[in-house]
């Protein structure tokens, strides 16, 4: 019996996992305000090595619409600013001398709209990994070994912890939604 639980333990797992994947992705979508979150995906040259940016110096946000960077080492200035233009996050710093301010412009209404696609997209994709895992386990449940009643407790333990995560995925998408469009 404690096998035909490890199944479900597992199928937890790669469903929290789905869920903890959408919520890095929501969390680099902008939604107009400066969050430091919005520069994780971005690696600087420091010393022959891409390193992530947090590594070589602390984000931080001034006010709602300013993210400042101060380098750990001043030469890594035009470094960091190389790797945040080409980024595509469609930011533009500005180099003081001592550290780097971006300026987060206040989204127009097509942007946001675009923004919401893209976080209804990634909400999506987060349930079929869930959906998928589903469909494993109940394979594996249909090549189990055990009584019929057994394998129908274990697909329904499966779809409930399915409902919980779609349910969780779709409250995330929610709070992303009311984020985007709230001006």
């Amino acid at each position: 019996m404690e096998n035909n639980q490890e199944l479900i333990e597992n199928a937890e797992l790669n469903m929290m996992s789905a869920v903890s994947h959408l919520e890095a992705e929501l969390a680099k979508i902008r939604a107009g305000k400066a969050n430091p979150i919005m520069l994780k995906g971005i690696y600087v040259e420091y010393y022959g090595n891409n390193t992530p940016l947090n590594q070589v110096a602390s984000v931080s946000t001034p006010n709602a619409q300013t993210l400042s960077i101060q380098p750990w080492e001043k030469d890594m200035l035009d470094e960091i600013e190389k790797s945040i233009i080409s980024s595509n996050l469609g930011l533009n710093p500005v180099n003081n001398g001592e550290s780097l301010l971006i300026n987060i412009p206040p989204l127009t209404e097509e942007r946001r709209i675009e923004l919401t696609k893209i976080a209804k997209s990634e909400s999506e994709s987060a349930k079929v990994s869930i959906r998928n895992t589903r469909k494993d386990i109940n394979n594996k449940i249909k090549n189990l070994e055990i009584s019929d009643d057994l394998k129908s407790n274990l697909e329904i333990d499966a779809q409930d912890l399915t409902d919980k995560y779609i349910k969780k995925v779709d409250e995330m998408f929610a709070v992303k939604e009311k984020d985007i469009l709230t001006l």
